[in-house]
C-alpha cells in the first residue's frame, strides 16, 4: 500500500486577468521531468506545452520545444496549474486563451512559442 502526504495551499495564479480564459484537460507527460529537492516531479503552472494534444486528445502534453529554419514552436497551450507527475502522468489543463502575467510564470515564452498561442496573450 501507497501511503500519500499532501499540503493543502493556495494555488499559483498565473492569469491577469482571472474572469476571462478557457482550460481544456490534458495529461501531462512525466518524461523528462526532473525530481526537486524533495524527490517529487513538479511541472510548474506557467509551463508552455505542446506535443500534438489539441489534435488528439489521447496524446499527452509536453513541454514545447522550438525546431526548424525558420524556427518554429509546437507549443498548444500553458500548464494552468501545478502538476505533480511523480507516480506517472496526471490530469492537468491547458490555458488555450487568455491572460497570462510574465512574472508569474517559470520562463518567459519564446517569439516562436508567442506566436504559435495565438489566443494567448503575454502582459507583465
Amino acid at each position: 500500500m501507497k501511503f500519500v502526504e499532501r499540503k493543502f495551499t493556495n494555488k499559483k495564479e498565473i492569469l491577469k486577468f482571472p474572469d476571462h480564459y478557457v482550460n481544456i484537460p490534458v495529461t501531462v507527460s512525466d518524461q523528462g521531468v526532473t525530481p526537486n529537492v524533495d524527490g517529487k516531479k513538479i511541472v510548474p503552472a506557467g509551463t508552455i506545452i505542446g506535443g500534438g494534444f489539441l489534435a488528439d486528445q489521447t496524446v499527452q502534453a509536453v513541454k514545447a520545444t522550438t525546431s526548424g529554419t525558420p524556427a518554429v514552436s509546437n507549443a498548444e497551450g500553458v500548464l494552468f496549474d501545478d502538476v505533480d507527475v511523480t507516480y506517472g502522468p496526471a490530469p492537468g489543463a491547458a490555458l488555450i486563451h487568455g491572460f497570462i502575467d510574465l512574472n508569474k510564470i517559470p520562463a518567459a515564452p519564446t517569439a516562436e512559442e508567442q506566436a504559435a498561442l495565438k489566443q494567448i496573450t503575454f502582459l507583465k
